[in-house]
């Protein structure tokens, strides 16, 4: 057989992108996010020239362009106030977290049957159930995620396994993984008897 190639056509590389490691876009694009100064911090320290080619003051001016005073004075209060609007729900959702508890009750059906209720876990980002099945493998019992009389999700267990439970959580098992041990409330529940006693 004859070899009929043609020229050869040099192969197209992959494109390189970088990313900005403080909001995630590409540098070009960080003055759209939330913390622009942070982001502009990040990329003079990293990436020097990219810094020069997007914030220097030619680029500020050539951007700019027909931008009047007033506009430019404008967007930066609009980006200031947009990052301590981010920073304050951030740090609102990390407060909110540190004070969120979680109630593992040991609650009394009838005579000597116990269930367990676990309440508070999805503050910390955990997922009811996938942690309701992992408490149903782990232990070899029933376990369903309901809504209690109040209205908030809790994974109800068959079975008295409080202190396994807290135990999951310390050793941090699974999808228990971050949940902080100091917010773990334990609560005993009793039934209330009716007018008979046996």
């Amino acid at each position: 057989m004859a070899d009929t190639a043609g020229p050869s056509v040099p192969p197209i590389l992959p494109l390189y992108v970088l990313y900005c490691e403080v909001c995630t876009f590409p540098p070009e694009y960080c003055e759209f996010g939330s913390s622009v100064s942070k982001c502009k911090s990040w990329l003079a320290e990293e990436h020097p020239e990219l810094y020069d080619k997007y914030w220097s003051d030619e680029a500020l001016v050539k951007k700019i362009g027909t931008l009047s005073l007033e506009n430019q004075k404008k967007l930066d209060d609009d980006s200031a106030k947009k990052e301590a609007k981010a920073e304050a729900k951030a740090s609102l959702a990390e407060k909110k977290r540190k004070e969120s508890k979680i109630t593992i009750k040991r609650v009394e059906r009838n005579k000597r049957k116990h269930v367990t209720s676990v309440q508070g876990l999805e503050a910390f980002g955990v997922d009811l159930k996938k942690a309701s099945k992992l408490f149903a493998q782990k232990f070899a019992t029933g376990s369903s995620v309901s809504k209690n009389l109040q209205g908030l999700e809790e994974i109800v267990v068959q079975g008295d396994v409080t202190e396994e439970i807290v135990d999951m959580i310390i050793d941090q098992v699974g999808v228990l993984k971050g949940v902080p041990e100091k917010n773990v409330v334990r609560v005993e529940e009793k039934k209330k008897k009716g007018g008979d006693d046996e």
